[in-house]
């Protein structure tokens, strides 16, 4: 019966260390992941009004769906699931063709009229 009782004990012992052991791994991920978002939002909010498409290509990169070329989302280079839907200021060439139509055209130069703030969304794929 002692000895029953001491591997039982034995047992729970064990099953305790690996339970915390666990929680210490999924703790330290929880602060690597909480340390990751920090660092990824510190980067994002360097893209800002007045920057270029340059600027902004850099830290995003282009997502399918419907644009033009003064208005569109993008995504986080690091998560395609991290997005920001900004709107251009055209520089150096027309915002709208001869007939009034928003042009598809894209410069490197345009200027950043609006961004909004970063939000989770599936990706879209043409």
């Amino acid at each position: 019966m002692r000895k029953t009782a001491f591997t039982f004990v034995i047992l729970l012992c064990a099953l305790a260390l690996i339970v915390s052991a666990q929680s210490v791994q999924e703790s330290r991920k929880s602060e690597e992941n909480t340390k990751w978002i920090s660092d990824s939002l510190r980067e994002m909010k360097t893209i800002e009004v007045g920057k270029t498409r340059a600027d902004l290509l850099k830290v995003f990169t282009t997502e399918g769906g419907l644009s033009t070329g003064l208005r569109q989302t993008y995504v986080y280079r690091k998560c395609p699931y991290i997005k920001v839907d900004v709107e251009f200021e055209a520089v150096g060439r027309p915002a709208r063709d001869v007939e009034g139509r928003v042009t598809l055209e894209e410069s490197d130069k345009d200027t950043i009229k609006s961004i909004s703030k970063p939000y989770l969304e599936w990706s879209i794929e043409d």
